[in-house]
């Protein structure tokens, strides 16, 4: 039995990005029941992509009764509602199995991992203050995406001195406007850039300098979406929303590295149950942004731990 509900956690503080502000974690929540067992997953639709809760739940209820994560891939296509199903899969087969996810995909015993902190699109004072509060966190991203960023960067900069910077503009800079940057990137001590350019635009990265290494986001989804993206990206975040889950998110990593990318794991806004899989995809990748649960003032029953190591693997309660 596949059963979906809608589910809201509130946020500590409103976030912000480049397209706008949310105060809440709006998800979809599967739960599959077979055998005695049930096995869970969590999505967060994405207007960016054309979903909506409601679209995503029909998908799911349109499903067959008895699909597998096989059967899956073709059933759905990459995205949230096909990611939700394919991590309650993934989670129903470790408890019928009694063994854990990394066991049942013959992958390494995991360990922590460091994730970046997020810090929202806000006035140049309020992010020098977010980022000072957050100095002792090893790395930072920070959101711009706007023709006023350089404020922003210098304010960062000056509140967190010695964090390792990740830029995420969401698709929100002009060729002109990253180029006047990129100099800027460099001197302020900037590791890595998140998709300057909006996907399907963003061309001009295979003519322009790139003195700071530059990662796609809204231009990866999945292995289709990798071929497209060599001379233009130096790396690729990998999300279980874009993927459409875990089964296809490993094959995508595996192949991102072997063409050459570097790989980071990114997360949209969500809960504990959202972020569980993604620890594991986490495991050996350069670049781990999965701070969800701590933009919320709520959580799932069985949290992710999180501590001067980073982000622990999941407690077999919560996921996996």
């Amino acid at each position: 039995m596949i059963s979906v509900t809608e589910d809201r956690f509130r946020l500590a503080q409103a976030f912000t990005i480049s397209r706008g502000s949310k105060t809440e974690a709006q998800v979809l929540t599967v739960r599959i029941a077979r055998g005695g067992k049930a096995g869970w997953g969590e999505c967060v639709p994405y207007a960016r992509y054309g979903e909506t809760l409601a679209s995503a739940r029909a998908e799911i209820e349109g499903l067959p009764e008895g699909i597998d994560c096989r059967a899956l891939q073709s059933a759905l296509g990459p995205g949230a509602a096909r990611n939700a199903v394919d991590c309650a899969l993934w989670d129903l087969a470790a408890k019928r199995a009694g063994k854990p996810v990394w066991q049942l995909a013959n992958l390494p015993a995991p360990g922590p991992v460091v994730t970046a902190f997020t810090l929202s699109l806000a006035p140049p004072d309020l992010m020098r203050a977010a980022a000072a509060a957050n100095a002792h966190r090893p790395v930072l991203k920070i959101k711009l995406g706007t023709p006023d960023d350089m404020p922003r960067l210098e304010a960062v900069r000056a509140g967190a001195p010695r964090a390792r910077i990740i830029v995420d503009a969401n698709e929100g800079w002009t060729p002109e406007v990253y180029a006047d940057l990129a100099p800027h990137l460099l001197r302020l001590g900037v590791a890595l850039v998140e998709q300057p350019l909006p996907a399907g635009q963003d061309g001009m990265l295979s003519e322009i300098p790139r003195p700071v290494p530059i990662c796609a986001d809204e231009s990866c989804h999945d292995r289709d979406s990798l071929a497209g993206l060599k001379g233009r990206y130096d790396a690729v975040n990998l999300k279980l929303d874009k993927t459409g889950g875990l089964t296809e998110a490993l094959a995508t990593r595996d192949l991102a590295l072997r063409m050459g990318f570097t790989v980071m794991v990114g997360c949209m806004v969500g809960s504990s149950l959202a972020m569980a899989p993604a620890v594991l995809l986490a495991q050996g990748a350069a670049w781990t942004d999965l701070d969800g649960p701590l933009l919320l003032a709520e959580d799932r029953p069985y949290p992710l731990r999180y501590d001067a190591e980073g982000v622990h693997p999941p407690d077999a309660n919560l996921w996996g």
